[in-house]
């Protein structure tokens, strides 16, 4: 395993000081909408990433916002249409142009309603915490409202877990026989945060925020090429008690080699009530964590994912910089052993 990372990089500087940083291993994509990729583009952006000695590995191909607001993939986890058909011919062509361009993989999300959050936090030093409470989400009357209003912004309308799995296996059985034809890794990101087995948001059984439900995920279609971007933030969140509970999820997933991207992360709390925080401030013990990884032959990225809001100019690459040393150290710590 090695350090990694992923965000859009659009000046060569960003470049070369991921390279100055020891980072040359990344995810990231076209800023092209989707129905506007091609092989030649994806080649073209993997040789920029290689003229600063940088291997790029992976790209996003549906990202994380709510569903409907994205017209090129917004349809592929709501209900049948013709629309659906379309989006998934088009991932399809994505996964293709992927094998034909040497990625090793894709990562996307299965969330209709996107990323659940509520107010931010102070942190450490007056840092801006990313923050999750269920109790005050219930608060804001979103799942008070009558039945006939609660869908004006999401008109897809409600989804229980019977009917998100008989979405996600459709979507399965479409993709990974390309995935397997093209050799290409497909894996998918946690709905972030879960909020409990049989607790819905807007109507929508957020099946992919739980553990089981990615236990559920990798059994639908038994492939080398299902997998996870096992985000340890997100499955932190879901857990009662991450510290104790998270290194058994690590090695359940890592054992059977369904472990293809690591976000690193860590968090204060647990399911339904969180702060995300600094690596070396949260509940989980990081080095223990990456120890696991080793232990259950992972072999891919360890990369940041979210980082506290800080003070001061390019807050993010400040943020992700610090995250990068910190992961650097603990691979070395990791190694020595």
């Amino acid at each position: 395993m090695y350090i990694g990372t992923q965000g859009s990089f659009s000046e060569d500087v960003d470049l070369e000081v991921l390279a100055q940083l020891g980072v040359v291993n990344i995810d990231t994509s076209p800023t092209q909408p989707l129905n506007e990729w091609t092989t030649d583009l994806l080649i073209a952006t993997r040789e920029r990433c290689d003229r600063f000695g940088i291997n790029l590995e992976m790209m996003h191909m549906i990202g994380s916002g709510n569903a409907l607001k994205n017209s090129t993939t917004g349809a592929i986890f709501l209900k049948p249409s013709d629309e659906r058909e379309r989006q998934l011919d088009l991932v399809c062509d994505v996964i293709r142009m992927a094998g034909e361009a040497g990625l090793r993989g894709l990562n996307y999300n299965i969330t209709i309603l996107g990323h659940l959050r509520t107010e931010r936090s102070p942190g450490r030093g007056g840092a801006s915490l990313s923050t999750f409470d269920y109790a005050e989400l219930m608060d804001k009357g979103t799942e008070r409202e009558p039945e006939e209003t609660r869908f004006s912004e999401f008109q897809d309308g409600p989804a229980d877990a019977d009917e998100m799995w008989e979405r996600i296996d459709h979507w399965l059985q479409r993709v990974i026989p390309v995935a397997e034809e093209y050799k290409v890794q497909i894996a998918c990101h946690p709905s972030d945060p879960g909020i409990g087995y049989g607790t819905t948001y807007r109507g929508v059984d957020r099946v992919l925020g739980m553990v089981d439900g990615f236990k559920k995920l990798i059994d639908l279609y038994d492939s080398p090429y299902n997998g996870l971007n096992f985000c340890v933030g997100c499955m932190s969140e879901s857990l009662e008690n991450p510290a104790e509970e998270i290194y058994d999820v690590i090695r359940y997933f890592g054992e059977r080699k369904k472990i293809f991207n690591v976000h690193f992360r860590n968090i204060k709390g647990g399911l339904r009530k969180f702060v995300e925080v600094f690596p070396d401030e949260g509940d989980v013990d990081m080095l223990k964590a990456l120890r696991t990884f080793k232990e259950v032959g992972y072999p891919y990225m360890i990369m940041p994912d979210h980082v506290p809001q800080i003070s001061g100019p390019e807050p993010r690459k400040v943020g992700f910089s610090y995250i990068f040393g910190y992961i650097h150290a603990l691979m070395q710590a990791v190694n020595e052993n």
